[in-house]
């Protein structure tokens, strides 16, 4: 589900530094859980999704169709 939130944020052109700033949170913050050095609570995971205008539900679908 990560990869899928790091490859909305790249196709929407934010960078970790915008997306840091949109959500309150330091670039480091960001980088930590795009590689996996941290995990997203699900509030988390909802901040996240709207700060790059990613559908949060369309993420959920699609990372459960890579599950299988």
């Amino acid at each position: 589900m990560i990869e899928l939130l790091v490859q909305a944020r790249k196709d929407g052109g934010i960078t970790q530094v915008e997306l840091g700033k949109r959500i309150g949170q330091r670039q480091t913050f960001v980088s930590k859980f795009e590689l996996g050095e941290r995990r997203l609570d699900v509030a988390e995971f909802v901040v996240v999704s709207r700060a790059i205008g990613a559908d949060l539900h369309e993420i959920i679908r699609a990372a459960e169709g890579n599950e299988s």
